[in-house]
């Protein structure tokens, strides 16, 4: 089910795949912007840089070969335990890339939306974020999900207290709970799960990210850092995904 590539290439062929098959919803953990700066004896607010450039292109890619939803990992709820400078810079950098996406929001069209406990963050972040979605309602093209402040369990475990909540007020019927309308309290309400899971780095986990919505996920691990990720590392994992059968669970043929 895995596959594993390195990134040594003598030379660059892009791998064929359909553009009639592509996945709806590609997710990915933005992992290795650290040992990035590392290797390179740079500080790691460089490599988180870096990080977020590629971020910007990956998207762009995304929106111009016609991904309906990406979804990034971007600061998870363990991230905190990082130095004060560390988390300074990830939020500086979010915030710079909201502000730039804000100003060209009408340009680009891109629907952005917000997975994670914003209320841990800034004032300025959570008007940002907030102006962002808002204005993004309007646009309807590729919706990119930035999961800040997020984990997998933490989510499940809210989902499940807004679930008891609403039964305790007449809102629900706990008799009538399936995963379906569990789903409709998660943060991913309304969206497809993700049909690939990238996580770029070397490492083989999902380290928290998405555990509910991952159940039948595709996933691609590898050895590329987040910032050396490129568009062809992107055609790679799309032209894996497409070899995939995906049987979700049966023994006949893959769905779709």
């Amino acid at each position: 089910m895995l596959e594993i590539f390195g990134n040594r290439m003598f030379g660059y062929q892009k791998p064929a795949w359909d553009p009639g098959k592509l996945p709806r919803h590609i997710a990915i953990i933005m992992d290795g912007n650290g040992r990035w700066a590392a290797k390179r004896a740079l500080p790691r607010s460089a490599g988180h840089a870096a990080g977020a450039e590629t971020f910007r292109r990956v998207a762009t890619y995304c929106k111009n070969i016609g991904i309906e939803f990406l979804t990034v990992y971007a600061f998870s709820t363990e991230n905190w335990k990082r130095s004060d400078d560390e988390v300074g810079t990830i939020m500086g950098l979010l915030e710079n890339y909201l502000h730039e996406a804000l100003a060209k929001m009408e340009r680009d069209r891109v629907r952005m939306r917000f997975f994670g406990d914003v209320s841990a963050l800034s004032p300025t972040l959570r008007g940002l974020i907030s102006e962002t979605e808002e204005l993004s309602q309007k646009f309807e093209g590729v919706l990119v999900s930035v999961c800040v402040n997020y984990g997998g369990r933490d989510e499940i475990l809210r989902a499940a207290r807004n679930f008891a909540r609403d039964v305790a007020d007449g809102k629900a019927d706990d008799g009538d709970l399936t995963e379906g309308s569990f789903s409709e309290y998660l943060y991913s309400s309304g969206m497809p799960d993700p049909d690939l899971i990238i996580r770029p780095s070397g490492e083989m986990r999902l380290s928290n990210f998405l555990l509910w919505q991952s159940a039948y996920s595709e996933l691609y691990f590898t050895d590329v850092l987040w910032p050396d990720f490129s568009e062809r590392e992107l055609d790679r994992a799309i032209a894996s995904y497409q070899k995939r059968n995906r049987r979700f669970g049966a023994a006949g043929a893959a769905k779709g």
